[in-house]
């Protein structure tokens, strides 16, 4: 050949390399039947031990925000130490060989050995990690079989939400601990604490249920939590977005080869509330103010459109601290008999409304033509009804209408009371659907009650009839009745806006987390009406009137007064009795400013409380002062438009 004549011509250093590039061919050939004739059964066999693991990925958590897009509800940081046992099959391989040598064992108990072993050198690297973290760790071999048995490819956590302290010790001394790395999970985070937490509501870890299509679906599903109640429940499908799912490659150890990411997840969307987060402070303190563990609701409503500007229930929950899980201590706490902190006050609670009624059974007697706003009766500071005596807590004397409702005068109202009959007012009450749910999307809303001519029918029935003095005691809002604080609130503003009874709306829009170019997919919620009172203007007139003169005109809700608001309010004491025995009082005062253009509607409510007048009265007082401080730049702003309800 060419090649080889010219390497006869050639000198021997040419010779040498020639013959070392025909055995690099030679040994490559070899190499490529040695693979892929003589080993090729052995990876097939490899190949058909292999398996997939499909991963469930959870997406970004929308943020709740308020009406100024101030987050609420947003995802923090949370920082995990997990451990991958794919890297430890090097030191179980050692730690099994020296626990074998020298012994026989029968195929049981090889595998138990095993177990074992895995377990030991596992063990040892946490009691390591707890001397560099400076912290015990809880460990079992309970917790380890588990894992081992079912999600080896899968990451298994030792510590979770770690602080900056921590994280900077486990990144200085990473070196000593092998098969640890720190992660980053995003987790749930309230920068505000209590605040509006009763209407954010909070998360609970979700494991998936056995029926569920995406337990049956996914082989491991990474940590994911769900609403449980408030926004986050009512919106959690809205909130979670779509998770991901990537797809794992293991081994016949079940070890992790390899994964792939198949489908991203897609964030959650973020819920737009009406809530304006100074003004929902600024309640909650007012709220607290004459106690920290106050047992009340508070709630600033815009009469023109039921817009909820602040909801505040106290005691209040910290949501922080129920994410990622909650300490028993915590636990016990929230489940306090008395205090009952994961109750909303102001939506899931109903109470007797006591003298704020005086409102409704006013109108009901201005309607049927019963009471005369002119016309005067005598105290004597009692009425008897049948056989019973009534105390009146306003003094003896003359009283029309007006000085009636601003000294909340017993035996004036239930005098009119009677004489219109139970009828009048319950068609009134049921002009403000009392005793219906106001479906506020929080899943926290209770109907309360309020009596029908059909249940009082029933009672008779079940021989406990309907008396005067039932009527009379529903006429001062007492007995047979208890509304919710968002009940009376919406009350108050179809007073101040002229006949108008709104739908409250807590929510405004549901919008992606990044609008820009998706801005059509956002999900409006506007306001609505649900129904007319049907009443003549000049009574509501005389009711408004009757308000401002009992803060304005030394009437029991004087403290209320805000220099240049014009507050018009109703005070209430409601009291609690058990076997015929007072044993509480739940107070009141439900209001509304300014006097010519109604706008802002203020309902307290607290239990416990001394008086109306004397409790409510002032906290009102703070709202509105917090208030006029927060709108005086904005006092020119337009009403939203409201839409009639189907």
């Amino acid at each position: 050949m060419l090649i080889f004549d010219q390497l006869k011509k050639s000198d021997r250093r040419l010779r040498l390399v020639a013959i070392g590039v025909l055995t690099g061919l030679t040994i490559l050939l070899v190499g490529l039947y040695f693979v892929q004739v003589m080993s090729s059964k052995r990876y097939v066999k490899d190949l058909n031990n292999q398996s997939f693991r499909t991963v469930r990925v959870p997406s970004i958590r929308g943020q709740i925000l308020d009406r100024n897009r101030v987050s609420l509800a947003g995802n923090r940081a949370l920082f995990n130490i997990n451990l991958y046992l794919e890297e430890l099959r090097e030191a179980f391989k050692e730690e099994y060989k020296l626990r074998k040598a020298s012994r026989k064992l029968d195929r049981r108990e090889m595998t138990e050995l095993g177990l074992n072993t895995r377990f030991n050198v596992v063990s040892n690297l946490v009691q390591r990690l707890g001397m560099v973290m400076q912290q015990p760790i809880a460990f079992s071999e309970t917790q380890f079989r588990k894992h081992y048995d079912h999600w080896t490819y899968a990451p298994l956590p030792l510590l979770t939400n770690l602080g900056p302290e921590q994280v900077a010790r486990f990144q200085e001394n990473s070196g000593k601990t092998p098969a640890l790395n720190l992660e980053i999970q995003p987790v749930r985070y309230y920068p505000y604490k209590t605040t509006a937490a009763h209407v954010l509501g909070y998360l609970q870890r979700s494991e998936g249920a056995d029926d569920d299509e995406e337990t049956i679906l996914f082989n491991y599903r990474l940590p994911d939590y769900e609403g449980k109640i408030g926004i986050e429940a009512a919106f959690d499908k809205e909130l979670r977005g779509s998770a991901g799912v990537k797809s794992v490659l293991v081994n016949s150890l079940g070890y992790r080869q390899s994964e792939t990411t198949i489908t991203p997840a897609e964030p959650g969307r973020n819920v737009i509330l009406t809530l304006d987060l100074p003004i929902q402070q600024a309640t909650e303190r007012a709220l607290r103010s004459r106690n920290q563990n106050e047992r009340g609701a508070a709630i600033v409503m815009d009469a023109r459109n039921g817009d909820i500007l602040a909801l505040a229930s106290s005691p209040a929950p910290d949501p922080n601290q129920l994410t990622p899980r909650i300490t028993p201590e915590y636990w016990q706490e929230l489940t306090d008999p008395r205090q009952l902190p994961l109750i909303n006050r102001a939506t899931g609670a109903s109470f007797a409304p006591g003298s704020i009624f005086k409102i409704v059974v006013a109108l009901a007697g201005f309607e049927s033509g019963t009471i005369n706003p002119s016309l005067t009766i005598t105290n004597p500071g009692f009425i008897r009804v049948g056989n019973r005596s009534i105390r009146d807590t306003a003094p003896p004397g003359v009283y029309n209408f007006q000085l009636a409702f601003i000294k909340s005068c017993n035996t004036y109202f239930i005098h009119y009371g009677l004489a219109m009959g139970v009828d009048k007012i319950l068609s009134m009450g049921r002009r403000f659907h009392l005793g219906e749910a106001v479906e506020l999307p929080t899943l926290q809303n209770v109907r309360g009650f309020f009596p029908t001519r059909e249940w009082i029918q029933r009672q008779r029935v079940r021989g406990d009839p309907w008396t005067d003095g039932d009527t009379a005691n529903l006429s001062i809002g007492q007995g047979a009745i208890a509304v919710t604080p968002l009940q009376m609130a919406v009350m108050t503003a179809a007073v101040a806006n002229g006949g108008k009874v709104v739908w409250p709306r807590i929510v405004q829009r549901i919008e992606p987390q990044e609008p820009a170019g998706d801005e059509d997919t956002a999900r409006e919620f506007p306001n609505r009406v649900r129904s007319e009172l049907g009443v003549n203007p000049a009574h509501l007139a005389l009711i408004r009137d009757a308000m401002r003169g009992d803060v304005e005109d030394e009437g029991s809700g004087w403290r209320a007064a805000v220099p240049g608001m014009q507050v018009c309010g109703k005070t209430g004491t409601a009291e609690v009795k058990r076997g015929g025995v007072l044993v509480d009082k739940v107070t009141w005062f439900v209001s509304f400013a300014p006097y010519e253009s109604a706008r802002y509607v203020v309902v307290v409510a607290v239990q416990s409380g001394a008086s109306g007048g004397g409790t409510c009265a002032p906290i009102a007082q703070q709202v509105y002062r917090a208030i006029k401080e927060r709108e005086a730049p904005r006092n020119n702003t337009k009403p939203d438009r409201l839409v009639s309800a189907n």
